[in-house]
């Protein structure tokens, strides 16, 4: 972007910022954003301009694709789940938390072994993650994020699905930490309000 006086904002973080400067560049129209990044870049402005503000956050520009719309929704939800990845690894123990469960009523497999198998619920938490980045990082499925493929789009839902048993799991067994992540960004609602399940 550039300024009136014709110099250049540059729109990153240099080594050495200050906290309270970290993402301090000025917001930018998504009409003007000319990146293939722009809808990444988009979400997270509307993340940080106004984070309990669902509404404004999952409202796509104009003419906006709506399965880039929901990919990079996908992909910025995973990134930002590693923090309570992060969080659940104090407490959350292979010997404490055996399955990856909710309520007493599931047991949830894990589908990053060859067959769907039982898996402590740190490690389901981790290999769902890293299996979320591996599909979403895919250029056999994902090779532009600029448009996707309804074939393509259709993958996200299984995703999801994972993803919201690691939500459960934290709440049902971990609601301390649970609480403390979703206190400032709003994240499960943001996430639940995205995609919706019946």
């Amino acid at each position: 972007m550039k300024m009136a006086d014709g110099s250049t904002i540059l729109r990153r973080n240099r080594p050495g910022t200050k906290a309270k400067m970290f993402n301090g560049w000025p917001d930018e129209p998504f009409e003007e954003m000319d990146s293939t990044l722009a809808v990444q870049q988009y979400i997270q402005q509307q993340i940080r301009k106004e984070p309990s503000n669902i509404e404004v956050i999952l409202t796509p520009p104009d003419g906006q694709d709506e399965g880039v719309w929901k990919y990079e929704h996908l992909r910025q939800f995973c990134m930002e789940l590693n923090g309570l990845a992060v969080r659940l690894q104090g407490e959350c123990h292979p010997e404490t938390c055996t399955q990856m469960t909710a309520t007493e009523q599931w047991i949830f497999l894990c589908a990053a072994h060859k067959t769907p198998k039982e898996c402590p619920a740190i490690d389901y938490t981790r290999h769902t993650l890293d299996g979320a980045a591996c599909l979403l990082n895919s250029n056999k499925y994902f090779p532009s994020r600029v448009s996707i493929r309804d074939s393509s789009v259709t993958k996200l839902g299984s995703v999801c699905r994972r993803v919201y048993r690691i939500f459960s799991h934290a709440y049902f067994h971990h609601l301390n930490i649970f609480d403390e992540f979703e206190v400032s960004p709003m994240f499960c609602r943001h996430f639940s309000h995205a995609f919706p399940f019946p």
